[in-house]
């Protein structure tokens, strides 16, 4: 799929009930950002919702995270590389609200 901004990708983020990547994957996508920097305890942009915190989180916020995310690829020049990652996952590699 050819995604060119970052509307389409939060669609295709969105699209078959998909909330986001699998946590490993999740985590591998965040490291893939660029300029990212510790402030304080946190991150810039926040890490993924993953490890303990996956369990805590609900859906909802799980997505919005995502879209921080593919936010701040979007505002470093990453969309495309970062639309590339997620777009060659396959539905098994994606958390879905039914899952």
């Amino acid at each position: 799929m050819d995604v060119k901004t970052l509307e389409q990708l939060i669609t295709y983020c969105k699209d078959k009930n998909r909330i986001c990547p699998q946590p490993q994957l999740w985590n591998e996508m965040w490291n893939k950002l660029k300029d990212k920097k510790q402030i304080g305890a946190g991150w810039q942009p926040p890490l993924p919702l993953i490890l303990a915190v996956w369990y805590e989180a609900s859906p909802f916020s799980k997505q919005q995270r995502l879209i921080q995310h593919l936010d701040w690829a979007d505002s470093h020049d990453q969309l495309k590389e970062i639309a590339d990652f997620l777009t060659s996952l396959t539905e098994e590699q994606w958390y879905h609200l039914e899952d």
